[in-house]
């Protein structure tokens, strides 16, 4: 009898540790950059649609944000700062509203952004969900390195000290796929 119970005991154990690496690894799967929520286009404040595969080999930092939200817009002249700073280290800023075009086109009229701005409306929502925005919050960035790995998730304001830890070390020189010769 000891040993029926303690075999059930091993095999409930062993069911319940397969199950929890099976879903660790579905989780896995549905944070890989390559999944198909890194596949994307959407329009331009003219209209053209930007797919996100221009952008490929680069460190991106795509970031969530609408006209509405004070968060956001106080990243912006951020973002801009950096986009001039790290551009040629290979850093591509890539805005997401989640607003309409009028509302946007009314803002970057007073705020002159250096970097594309792509106007989603609800769709961008349903993107940052998939890409990890569990939670809904504006502002909400993400950045993906090099290869198209997502490297890390910000819901929330991206601040200079997290942009040092998480996406700078991804610009240095030894990080870059074009090396130039001495």
């Amino acid at each position: 009898m000891k040993s029926t119970i303690a075999m059930l005991l091993v095999a409930a154990l062993a069911l319940s540790a397969g199950m929890l690496l099976q879903q660790k690894a579905k989780l896995a799967g549905a944070a890989d950059a390559r999944s198909p929520a890194l596949q994307f286009g959407f329009p331009d404040l003219d209209g053209q649609i930007q797919d996100v595969a221009q952008w490929r080999g680069k460190i991106l930092l795509v970031n969530f944000w609408a006209t509405w939200c004070p968060p956001c817009l106080r990243e912006i002249p951020q973002f801009i700062k950096w986009q001039r700073e790290y551009r040629d280290r290979d850093l591509q800023i890539v805005g997401i509203a989640l607003d309409d075009q009028s509302s946007v086109a009314e803002y970057l009229r007073q705020m002159k952004v250096n970097y594309p701005m792509l106007i989603a409306g609800d769709e961008g929502g349903a993107l940052a969900y998939r890409l990890g925005n569990i939670i809904n919050a504006v502002p909400f960035s993400v950045v993906v390195d090099r290869q198209g790995r997502i490297v890390h998730r910000q819901p929330g304001e991206l601040t200079e000290a997290l942009f040092s830890e998480t996406v700078a070390p991804l610009l240095a020189p030894e990080n870059s796929t074009s090396r130039k010769s001495p």
